[in-house]
């Protein structure tokens, strides 16, 4: 279903379907929109497969038609956590973020309660804030990267990967730096 949501004072389309089950909360990158999710068919398939889940239109995206637009993480995180709140309830979601989105998707979890993390070369993820907060991440992630990465450096991914209790880095060969774009039937066999 799509819907246009007001959340935390964000006007934005949403794409959702709120059937029984874990839901899983999709956070694009800045140069996408929510509708990454359905092209790439995520959303098909979790359709398909009766899996609740949630796609914003962040208020980051330089294409979203979220209004009004803005980078500041804090005042994005309070837009997932109020839409995963209108959306879900109290069930407690996986959360999915690309790039920004998966910087917070990290914020998130330090924050609010997740079943799992799939992260695509999350943003700034070794921010020294964030660090603190990893040791109780008691939770799977599992975090992708790609070789031909010219933005996030796998260096960084695989630091990522050991400060984290619970993670598992996938490194995909053929893709760039939007690895779920890129290679969309590797990433939908991924997803949790």
């Amino acid at each position: 279903m799509e819907k246009t949501l007001t959340i935390a004072e964000h006007k934005m389309p949403a794409l959702y379907s709120n059937v029984t089950g874990v839901p899983i909360v999709f956070l694009h990158g800045l140069s996408y929109t929510l509708y990454i999710w359905q092209h790439i068919g995520v959303t098909d398939l979790l359709i398909e497969k009766h899996v609740p889940f949630l796609a914003l239109d962040m208020p980051y995206g330089l294409r979203s038609k979220c209004q009004p637009k803005t980078r500041n993480p804090e005042v994005n995180l309070a837009v997932v956590s109020e839409a995963v709140k209108t959306i879900f309830g109290s069930t407690v979601p996986v959360l999915v973020g690309a790039s920004i989105g998966g910087h917070i998707a990290l914020r998130y979890a330090a924050r609010f309660p997740v079943k799992g993390l799939l992260l695509v070369a999350p943003g700034r993820a070794l921010a020294e804030d964030l660090l603190q907060s990893y040791g109780g991440f008691n939770f799977p992630v599992r975090i992708i990267w790609v070789r031909k990465d010219n933005i996030i450096s796998g260096e960084e991914m695989r630091t990522l990967a050991d400060k984290l209790p619970n993670a598992k880095l996938l490194v995909y060969n053929g893709a760039s730096h939007s690895a779920y774009k890129d290679e969309p039937e590797q990433f939908k066999r991924d997803l949790p």
